[in-house]
């Protein structure tokens, strides 16, 4: 099993009624991750509302995070965008800041072609001696990156994990199959956990598990125990909660189930948008309906 453990949590980033980042807030949403079934963080991600953070945000909240965290799990830390020279800027910072990892998104916008994309990694990944997690999302970044692509970039001893959220499980399968042993497999997409992890994956980076991290711990070692059967009912009944999740862009549903669960974390920075009051309602109706 992989060093980041079978749930990596893309952390939210608490804002306050200024929308500053709250520190504070940062430290009871670590405690809290870590005590409900988080094995590793993944802080500036996407799911951070990275596009709105500023660098010197993004570093001041990595280094937040890695004293907070003391070494109690992992932290990774998002540090890929479309600016090649950027990228390599931020992860040496974060590696200076002592994270355990970096996370490099496929470059959004801009659409490099497969030989651009490899060679942006390239450049970044000999730019450190972190591990490195790829992560392919065409949702968001526009392009994929091809299976052939991800092998090769496999290949550097470095490249350890790939966050997969294309959604698209033959993909996932040939990565599988065709990278070393040691490679890291994990579903970028909460509602293909137990499918991922039933053709090999090691794993979910998710956003769901801040408010089902302890339910996905369980699901997830129920199948790897051998209870499939268990762990299906268990899949189940977790699949509204994370549908619903995402219903409104992310991450207001899972900001606002925070605050269901007594962790006020503050809204979104625009261009993201609070809930309305009926999605609001929706949402809690889903969570209580299905925890409980």
């Amino acid at each position: 099993m992989s060093h980041f453990g079978k749930v990596s949590t893309a952390m939210i980033t608490p804002f306050d009624k200024n929308n500053n980042i709250d520190f504070q807030k940062t430290t009871m949403l670590i405690d809290y991750l870590i005590n409900h079934g988080s094995d590793s963080l993944v802080v500036t991600g996407t799911t951070g509302e990275s596009p709105t953070l500023s660098n010197e945000e993004k570093i001041a909240l990595i280094k937040h995070t890695v004293k907070e965290v003391n070494g109690r799990v992992p932290v990774i830390a998002g540090t890929g965008s479309n600016n090649t020279a950027a990228s390599i800027k931020l992860t040496k910072q974060a590696e200076e800041a002592g994270v355990d990892a970096i996370m490099l998104v496929v470059p959004y916008y801009n659409k490099p072609s497969q030989e651009g994309l490899y060679q942006h990694f390239k450049a970044i990944i000999e730019s450190t001696t972190l591990p490195v997690m790829l992560y392919n999302i065409p949702g968001r970044s526009v392009i994929n990156m091809s299976v052939d692509t991800i092998i090769r970039l496999a290949e550097f001893p470095n490249v350890v994990a790939v966050k997969e959220a294309s959604g698209n499980l033959e993909a996932m399968a040939e990565i599988i199959t065709n990278t070393k042993e040691n490679f890291a497999v994990y579903s970028g997409d909460d509602v293909l956990t137990l499918p991922a992890l039933a053709i090999g994956a090691d794993g979910i980076v998710s956003v769901a598990s801040h408010i089902i991290g302890n339910e996905m711990q369980a699901m997830i070692n129920s199948f790897l125990s051998g209870e499939t059967v268990a762990a299906a009912e268990q899949h189940r009944k977790l699949l509204p909660i994370m549908k619903q999740l995402f219903t409104s862009p992310n991450p207001g549903p899972v900001k606002t189930a925070l605050q269901f669960k007594g962790l006020d974390v503050g809204s979104v920075r625009l261009p993201l948008l609070p809930l309305t009051s009926s999605e609001r309602s929706e949402l809690m109706s889903v969570i209580q309906k299905n925890l409980g």
